[in-house]
């Protein structure tokens, strides 16, 4: 169990308080319980570039090498811009459109812009 509240998730106001087992937001009235948080927290799963910096939906990234495109004679080349990933799960993490077409990338071969 986390001992700082978070924020309402639905108004984003920092304005909650715990009741029993759940939290309250005191400027919307949204109630929601302690345990789906923990949950939340526990199967979070963290995506990293080749840095070590956390990546987050919408982030824009850099190429950090020429990458091959399998079945195809395109190669994506180093320091290629990508901008509004999209975070999935899996061995290939990210999702993203580079020059028109849908690639899904491994974030080992990335960095954050």
């Amino acid at each position: 169990m986390t001992t700082e509240i978070p924020p309402c998730p639905l108004c984003k106001m920092e304005n909650t308080y715990q009741d029993g087992d759940n939290y309250i937001c005191a400027d919307c009235a949204h109630e929601w319980p302690i345990i789906a948080i923990a949950e939340a927290e526990e199967t979070e799963e963290v995506i990293k570039d080749a840095n070590g910096t956390v990546l987050r939906d919408g982030d824009t990234v850099i190429l950090i090498k020429d990458l091959k495109v399998k079945g195809s004679s395109i190669t994506l080349k180093q320091g290629t811009k990508v901008k509004s990933i999209r975070l999935t799960s899996g061995d290939h993490a990210v999702d993203c459109r580079i020059d028109g077409g849908s690639f899904m990338l491994k974030q080992s071969f990335l960095k954050k812009a």
